[in-house]
């Protein structure tokens, strides 16, 4: 697993009257585990100017969900780790495991500029969000209508569609939605994942990347797919008349949260961190590096940025994300079921 140590002796510069309270942080180490993506622009406006804030090091630890998750269950008795940033469905099972302990909130003063579905994702305590996604439909608005998400399986439209695989972070949140469209809004999906079955044969293709996806509206071999919002960029620079769907029933999406390592020995330490993290100007320097959509509502963007991401109060609230139980205690049959029905 990667290692990244950034360390800073910045701290003998700050004021006098911040000394006490970095003294207790003097010569103190702070363990974070994150997602890989965009190091140099955390490492640039997070973890350095943390280190001067804090007068600590910061060790940085990245890998997937799995891995880092497994290394936090193989030191339960004896944390390396302090805190970590993992999915909503994630932080539910670090939680059913007991890897993590609630956070107290009234010790982050930025909690309360959170918008409300980022303070406490699963309802437990256990977590805090610092940025979402919105997952809708980017289409071609001069070649179809989009007014629902079962408009995607129309038989005129079909055959000009890519819908994400149920096994990537895309295909349940769009399965999700497309039950609702039809009315029957159950945990195993089961409604959705026929439904998608019954046109397996018409549609472009079930993909991977969303990568492949700018590509195959370039050059019009499809028409239409669920994406998440991270990814909405490229098509707004294809010289086509591209749009983002807002379906009847809503969008769907993700979140990442934060969470504490329980037994870490540096708790207070790490919700400074997190706080840190959850700041005004943090959260607007992350998103005009477009980076991170917002969880902070306080974040005000320009027109341009906030295309590029999930922004504003609105929004937040119309997101409608699949409760973490429910993606946790379905998963195994949402795979069965796509394999048996619309196959691998």
């Amino acid at each position: 697993m990667k290692k990244v140590i950034l360390a800073s002796g910045a701290a003998l510069m700050l004021s006098m009257g911040a000394a006490p309270i970095q003294a207790l942080a003097q010569e103190k180490t702070l363990t974070i585990s994150v997602y890989a993506l965009a190091q140099d622009e955390y490492k640039e406006i997070v973890y350095s100017p943390f280190e001067k804030i804090c007068g600590c090091k910061l060790v940085v630890e990245t890998g997937n969900s799995v891995e880092r998750l497994a290394k936090m269950e193989a030191n339960k008795a004896n944390p390396v780790v302090d805190m970590a940033v993992v999915s909503m469905a994630d932080a539910l099972a670090a939680s059913r495991a007991g890897l993590i302990d609630k956070i107290d909130t009234a010790k982050l003063s930025n909690f309360g500029k959170l918008y409300d579905v980022a303070k406490d994702p699963n309802g437990d305590g256990m977590s805090v969000g610092y940025t979402f996604y919105a997952t809708s439909i980017a289409y071609r608005s001069d070649k179809m209508k989009i007014e629902s998400w079962a408009d995607l399986l129309k038989p005129e439209y079909a055959s000009h569609i890519a819908w994400p695989n149920v096994t990537t972070n895309q295909g349940p949140p769009a399965l999700y939605m497309l039950g609702q469209a039809l009315g029957k809004d159950t945990p195993d999906l089961k409604a959705a994942i026929e439904a998608v079955g019954e046109r397996k044969d018409e549609i472009v293709t079930f993909y991977e990347k969303s990568s492949q996806l700018v590509q195959l509206m370039q050059q019009e071999e499809i028409w239409a797919a669920p994406i998440g919002r991270f990814t909405w960029a490229p098509f707004t620079k294809l010289g086509l008349p591209v749009a983002w769907a807002t379906p009847k029933e809503g969008q769907t999406g993700g979140m990442n949260v934060m969470i504490v390592t329980k037994g870490s020995k540096n708790q207070d330490l790490a919700l400074q961190f997190m706080d840190f993290w959850l700041s005004t100007e943090v959260q607007t320097r992350l998103a005009e590096k477009l980076v991170d959509s917002p969880a902070n509502k306080e974040v005000k963007l320009s027109d341009e940025i906030a295309n590029n991401l999930t922004y504003g109060e609105e929004t937040a609230k119309s997101l409608k994300l699949i409760p973490s139980a429910v993606s946790l205690d379905n998963r195994a049959g949402w795979v069965k079921s796509w394999n048996e029905t619309v196959g691998q």
